[in-house]
């Protein structure tokens, strides 16, 4: 028969041709298994818990089953249906309000009843096969919201291991430093109850080390935060995490390659934008399907009679079959209001597949933008901590050797934790970067 509607012709897409901050030494590893170029098995381990444990991939899968489910209820009305019947009843007719009742026949009446039945609606117009084309749609973006779940998990999963190990290297720096200067106020002390120094550069380096005191509480309670979230994402309940490689030991990935035109066939939120357009495009088929008369064919077949014993005989054989014809001449606009609904929702759901392929290609730009500007930064910051660790060496040295006062000294110290500390941030916002790259593209 003929398909009522608009078959699915994917829109035309204004892709720009290249990305704005595409590193020329990009390599196809996009859809691998990235986070294992770091190199870490723990983190390696910590996905592969994720994925099997994660409370939000296991809902997401059980969503991909239902709307399998739903596809497999909505095709049954291709086929056709049959089921079985049985009635067993007793009756008495009042015989003052039936006088016309003739003597032969029985009062109370007993039947019983057997019969197998057939129906399937003839799908002349498509209606059947647009829904159905519709819950398939239905069901592949709910497998593409699977993967995008699983998608932003792993990223997750290693963001956060990234960060972790970006505030054990701050604590690390903040506990060096704090022995550092705790070891400076010893000897300062001594020298204040000899009275080589004045109190005002005792209190001065007990000030810098309290400094150094006061940042580790933050850090630590940081670590405790991250080691919670890190626990959620593996399915587990809160508490300490193992950790595997230092920051500074982990490999840097290769930035991958691709271009703007293949985002809309591997971005799992494009995909499931296309088959939520599918699907309300298919509904526009299925709503005017309605306007036209539905067909259907009718059977049963079984025995019937007034005693039990001769239910299965040959005389109580009955059947029919019918076909029946209907459809709509006045609703009241309610079959135009579905038809107008259905359009709006094709119309929105094509605007969203629209906003998530712009949405894609600015996150690409953004990612590979910001991975570009934090190497850069990390460069800067490195050279900075080397440049602020000799100025507090070539101080010390001349606070030694009697050329200047420990004020000198505490301004060069005062800068250099503070800049380690943004070192060591920015390094791992560095390889976060890389994992809103892979993420992304």
């Amino acid at each position: 028969g003929c398909m009522i509607g608009p078959d699915y012709v994917r829109p035309q897409i204004d892709a720009p041709q290249t990305f704005r901050y595409e590193e020329k030494d990009a390599r196809e590893l996009a859809d691998t298994e990235w986070w294992k170029q770091f190199g870490d098995p723990v983190l390696d381990e910590f996905i592969k818990e994720a994925l099997a444990s994660n409370k939000s991939v296991q809902i997401a899968a059980a969503n991909v089953e239902a709307a399998a489910a739903i596809l497999t209820q909505t095709r049954s009305g291709l086929f056709p249906q049959f089921g079985y019947q049985g009635n067993a009843a007793r009756q008495r007719i009042s015989v003052r309000n039936a006088t016309s009742l003739p003597q032969t026949i029985p009062n109370p009446q007993t039947a019983y009843e057997a019969l197998l039945g057939a129906s399937w609606e003839l799908d002349l117009w498509g209606r059947i096969r647009r829904l159905s084309e519709s819950a398939r749609a239905n069901a592949l973006a709910m497998e593409e919201a699977r993967r995008g779940v699983i998608l932003s998990l792993v990223a997750s999963v290693a963001t956060s291991y990234l960060q972790l190990r970006s505030l054990d290297y701050q604590l690390e720096i903040a506990q060096r430093t704090l022995a550092t200067y705790a070891e400076s106020v010893r000897l300062f002390e001594l020298q204040f109850q000899y009275g080589q120094i004045s109190q005002l550069t005792l209190e001065q380096a007990r000030s810098q080390y309290e400094t150094a005191a006061a940042a580790i509480p933050q850090i630590e309670r940081d670590i405790a935060q991250t080691e919670n979230a890190i626990s959620l994402l593996l399915g587990r309940n809160p508490g300490a995490v193992a950790r595997g490689k230092a920051l500074t030991e982990l490999a840097l990935p290769g930035v991958p390659a691709g271009m703007p035109s293949q985002l809309l066939e591997r971005r799992p939120d494009i995909a499931q934008a296309e088959q939520q357009l599918i699907a309300a495009n298919a509904q526009i088929g299925a709503a005017r399907a309605q306007y036209f008369p539905a067909i259907s064919l009718t059977s049963a077949f079984g025995s019937a009679s007034g005693q039990l014993s001769n239910l299965f005989s040959g005389p109580a054989r009955v059947w029919s079959y019918a076909g029946v014809f209907a459809g709509p001449i006045f609703t009241g606009g309610f079959i135009s209001g579905q038809v107008a609904q259905a359009e709006a929702g094709q119309q929105a759901a094509l605007f969203n597949y629209q906003a998530a392929i712009q949405s894609a290609f600015a996150d690409v730009e953004n990612a590979l933008m910001g991975r570009d500007k934090i190497t850069q930064q990390v460069e800067a910051e490195a050279r900075r901590v080397k440049a602020l660790a000799e100025y507090a060496r070539l101080a010390q040295l001349k606070y030694d050797g009697g050329y200047t006062d420990y004020l000198t000294v505490l301004n060069a110290q005062q800068q250099l934790f503070p800049a380690e500390i943004n070192y060591a941030q920015n390094l791992g916002q560095k390889y976060n970067a890389l994992v809103n790259i892979y993420k992304s593209m």
